[in-house]
């Protein structure tokens, strides 16, 4: 036993809670309706069909292609609502692709935003497929829009996923969310891809969104949001997470099954009290990210319709 397995947990080292940090924030900067997040008590469960060494497994992702006409994408950038996508999206899984997160709400404050790996594991799959752990790594990757709207992720992009997913065979599908919504999304299609007979599994970081709305198989990584298939440049961080994830779709006994990572982002937990929350901020902070959220909102109005 190590010094500090030795030391009790502080009692902020626990999960992130997301859901309660996303209220109190947005009636703190003035919105006095409490966003609704998808619940469900019960989820679809498809056991996979085959071995998954003869299984086709397809990415989905939230993560959005880089445009270089929608402003600041960086691994500095500010939230950047002008490149968020609003329809389904896919991609060639044999070409190299340029993914950024810059539109969505991920921890900006305690990782770099500068290794697409940890949101997009598709080197990590090659390697699988290479190695013969999979299958084969299905040609389309699909990204997955973040729609506050449940109504219009289960409704329009679940069954547009399942759609492509259908047309190249994919027997199981590994899903990547970043951000608060993202991990929401992600299980609302997870849910529709279950119960139209295709296994999935959801590799996240916000443990009571996905398990408030109710998954079939969810592996959980404690780190900040958009290092959801590991740490950056951290390459064994990476394979284990993947793996297990790859475990979990072949082991899940059951619906809602949530396997936690051992992996820690650091020894020191202080990180987990920073995000979103109002009790670190003060009366100006508060205001300029009101103005700031309504003018992001006002970019990303202008990029749907546009």
């Amino acid at each position: 036993m190590t010094d500090q397995d030795s030391k009790p947990a502080q009692d902020f080292d626990v999960p992130v809670p997301y859901m309660q940090r996303t209220r109190d924030y947005y009636l703190a900067i003035g919105y006095n309706a409490p966003y609704r997040w998808a619940h469900n008590i019960d989820a679809p469960f498809q056991p996979l069909t085959k071995p998954l060494t003869k299984s086709r497994v397809a990415i989905v992702t939230t993560a959005a292609p880089f445009d270089s006409t929608k402003g600041d994408q960086g691994p500095d950038a500010l939230y950047n609502g002008s490149a968020k996508f609003f329809s389904v999206y896919d991609g060639d899984t044999s070409q190299t692709h340029d993914l950024r997160i810059s539109h969505i709400a991920y921890d900006r404050a305690h990782t770099t935003a500068t290794d697409i790996n940890t949101w997009f594991p598709l080197t990590q799959m090659h390697r699988l497929a290479a190695e013969g752990r999979i299958g084969s790594l299905a040609p389309r990757f699909f990204g997955a829009p973040t729609n506050r709207s449940h109504r219009a992720t289960m409704e329009t992009d679940a069954p547009e996923i399942l759609a492509r997913c259908k047309a190249d065979a994919v027997d199981a599908v590994v899903l990547v969310p970043n951000c608060p919504v993202c991990h929401q999304t992600t299980a609302l299609v997870a849910r529709h891809l279950e119960a139209n007979g295709i296994a999935t599994v959801v590799m996240g970081c916000a443990k009571d969104i996905v398990e408030h709305a109710a998954v079939p198989r969810f592996l959980f990584g404690d780190f900040p949001l958009g290092n959801s298939a590991g740490k950056p440049h951290d390459i064994a961080s990476q394979a284990l997470t993947i793996e297990l994830a790859l475990k979990l779709l072949e082991s899940a006994p059951a619906a809602r099954t949530t396997v936690q990572s051992p992996l820690r982002w650091s020894a020191d937990a202080s990180w987990k009290l920073d995000y979103n929350n109002v009790e670190r901020m003060s009366a100006e902070d508060l205001a300029k990210r009101r103005r700031d959220f309504d003018a992001q909102k006002e970019a990303a109005r202008v990029n749907r319709v546009a």
